[in-house]
């Protein structure tokens, strides 16, 4: 059973309008690359020039954020569930 992402709508475009895609990873940095693999351009939405994910864009694995696991290099397995969510700026 592959990894589910969610996609956010900002960026389903580069993924032909698909708003869930299937991966197999094993970690959220390959998750990314696997991801451009098959939708090129959508690393550098999520990376900067270092490869580091851009501080506006969060990314949760079975609801649980990567910034309290551990971070690109939090392990995935079959059957999880991975959402892209950009952060939403507003007054």
């Amino acid at each position: 059973m592959p990894i589910k992402v969610r996609i956010p709508t900002p960026l389903q475009k580069i993924t032909n309008n698909q708003a869930d895609v299937t991966v197999k990873s094993k970690n959220v940095r390959e998750l990314i690359e696997d991801l451009n693999k098959s939708f090129p351009g959508i690393k550098e939405r999520l990376c900067d020039e270092k490869g580091n994910l851009r501080r506006f864009i969060n990314i949760y694995v079975n609801e649980e954020d990567i910034r309290f696991l551990k971070m690109d290099a939090t392990p995935l397995k079959d059957g999880d569930e991975v959402s892209i969510i950009p952060a939403i700026a507003g007054g």
